[in-house]
């Protein structure tokens, strides 16, 4: 391996204006919608400006009588187009984008549904019973759906493709155990759901588990074998982060094709609307160890978006092994993910671990072509969280892996301060340079994978990771600066002891400087442990640091990144 430079990081700055919203867990529906200040070292790298737009044409001084015009195409007049292809969806996404955008209406679920509280409406399960394709008990996957109600007031339209023919999968009570809720009358079978999941053998034969969740906007969910739900992807996202408030477009019609009793995937259609976009997207579902799911999308803009985010990704950290504050809990870490994982273009794997800032925190890592990047729960101990019930060292990483060249941008890092676990504050996603035009398609494919370290399938750097990032201060540190210590380990750094040993790359942002560095051998699992004091002249000012080892001109590690404040 070569020494490399180090790619360029910009940070957006902005304000919080009004609509700004929090990421929840139990009911993900909605994402970041602000950003704060940050360091801005490479102005190359600045957020995607939205486009300007045409000029409007004045209209003459003299019209010829208006000719007969067509009645105007409504979303809501496509509701029973059917579809059974990606060719097909695709023609249908860009007809419903020349239309206007409907939004949902909260009325079209009955107000005895609206009135239920979180009891009465925990109390609805489906029956599993009457799941889909259950009756024949050797098709590898099965649906099951989500009843609409409480919160839950945007219904979504499933049909099943069957021999090249789709057919609606209706409503029905009967497919749900009310509980002591009083079963509703009069409820039509074009009421739709708010979602559902999907079915699979997936740690044993003799029991089907949960594998996939499509259910709130366009937020889904996925498991790989002997994993927890955890974090979540979405089909786009819509000016995250960005002064204009955020969009939340939703999945708003499936079409998912039976499987065949030997099928080793599952084919999902979906529409995607909003009031910028509309989107034509298909899953392909392979479960395994780590499940992964091929993504391909069509995007047909109605107007200019300011920030698209590409394979968005949606995670929490309440606090870590790098936080000052267990905010009085006994658990000794408590997240989702611990870190922001990168594979740039140009071959750098690069590491950031995630914070949980007093204020909101945007970072970009400006790329081209970029191989991959993912929110990564690298550290798998039980000790490390000690949590019976949410079992975060079994949550899932997830890993975007490009499919083609998706040209120049930044992968953005939003990071949002939350009081407690309930909230996701974290977001990654792709930002494009290429401008979001009106009537101008847009196309990326991509691979989801599923992962957990040290299980097949997982995705980390082909040398030396980071295993752990600590910050604190010895009692023998004088200064008001901050002492990082910094765990490196990994096959390129084993039994390099005495021979070959590696030295370390480290610097930060001008303002700062770093005052001592030791590299100390751990003879405990055979791992560098890299300690430094940096100090600053500029409170307030966030410093960037990096540091990698390399032995002569071979580099050794990802690239670790950090921000720190003073």
């Amino acid at each position: 391996m070569n020494t490399r430079a180090l790619g360029p990081i910009t940070a957006l700055s902005a304000l919080c204006l009004a609509g700004c919203a929090g990421l929840q867990t139990t009911a993900p529906s909605a994402g970041a919608n602000a950003s704060g200040p940050a360091a801005a070292p490479a102005p190359d790298a600045a957020p995607v400006a939205a486009d300007a737009g045409t000029p409007a044409v004045p209209a003459p001084a003299v019209s010829a009588p208006p000719a007969a015009q067509p009645a105007p195409v409504t979303t809501s007049g496509l509701a029973g187009v059917p579809i059974t292809s990606f060719a097909g969806l695709r023609k249908l996404a860009a007809l419903t984008a020349s239309a206007p955008y409907e939004a949902p209406r909260a009325e079209d679920v009955p107000a005895v549904l609206r009135g239920l509280n979180y009891d009465q409406y925990r109390d609805i399960r489906f029956d599993t019973g009457h799941a889909w394709w259950g009756a024949d008990p050797a098709r590898p996957f099965q649906l099951q759906f989500f009843h609409p109600g409480f919160l839950y007031n945007q219904t979504v339209h499933i049909d099943e493709i069957v021999d090249g023919v789709a057919r609606p999968i209706p409503f029905d009570t009967d497919l749900f155990n009310y509980g002591k809720n009083k079963i509703p009358d009069g409820l039509p079978d074009t009421l739709g759901f708010t979602g559902f999941r999907v079915h699979h053998a997936l740690n044993t034969p003799a029991y089907l588990d949960e594998l996939v969740v499509f259910q709130g906007a366009s937020y889904f969910r996925a498991l790989g074998r002997l994993m927890r739900y955890g974090l979540s992807a979405r089909g786009i996202a819509v000016n995250t982060a960005g002064p204009s408030g955020e969009e939340f477009p939703a999945f708003t019609r499936f079409w998912i094709k039976r499987p065949a009793l030997d099928a080793t995937t599952l084919d999902i259609l979906a529409l995607l609307d909003g009031p910028s976009l509309t989107g034509a997207y298909r899953f392909t579902i392979r479960p395994g160890d780590a499940t992964i799911i091929d993504v391909e999308a069509e995007l047909y803009p109605r107007k200019a978006v300011d920030v698209l985010g590409v394979a968005p990704l949606t995670s929490m950290f309440w606090y870590g092994e790098n936080s000052a504050d267990r905010r009085g809990d006994f658990r000794p870490e408590v997240h989702d993910s611990d870190g922001l994982l990168i594979n740039r273009g140009d071959g750098e794997w690069l590491w950031r671990p995630l914070e949980n800032p007093p204020g909101v925190h945007v970072v970009d890592f400006a790329d081209k072509n970029p191989r991959g990047f993912g929110l990564v729960q690298r550290d798998r101990a039980f000790g490390s969280y000690e949590d019976l019930e949410a079992h975060y060292h079994d949550r899932p990483s997830l890993w975007v892996e490009p499919v083609g060249e998706w040209g120049a941008g930044r992968v953005r890092l939003v990071e949002l301060p939350t009081p407690d676990e309930t909230n996701d504050n974290i977001v990654a996603f792709w930002v494009p340079d290429q401008p979001v035009v009106p009537g101008k398609p847009l196309r990326f494919a991509y691979r989801l994978h599923w992962f957990m370290e040290n299980r097949p399938g997982a995705i980390h750097p082909p040398a030396g990771y980071t295993k752990a990032t600590r910050i604190g201060s010895l009692v023998f540190d004088k200064s008001e600066g901050k002492r990082f210590v910094v765990d490196f380990a990994g096959d390129a750094l084993a039994g390099r002891l005495g021979k070959s040993e590696p030295v370390a790359e480290l610097s930060a942002s001008p303002g700062a400087r770093i005052v001592t560095r030791h590299l100390q051998h751990n003879p405990n699992d055979d791992s560098w442990r890299l300690s430094f004091l940096v100090e600053s002249d500029k409170p307030g000012q966030p410093v960037e640091l990096r540091a990698y080892l390399k032995s002569g001109d071979n580099v050794l590690t990802e690239t670790w990144s950090y921000r720190w404040t003073p």
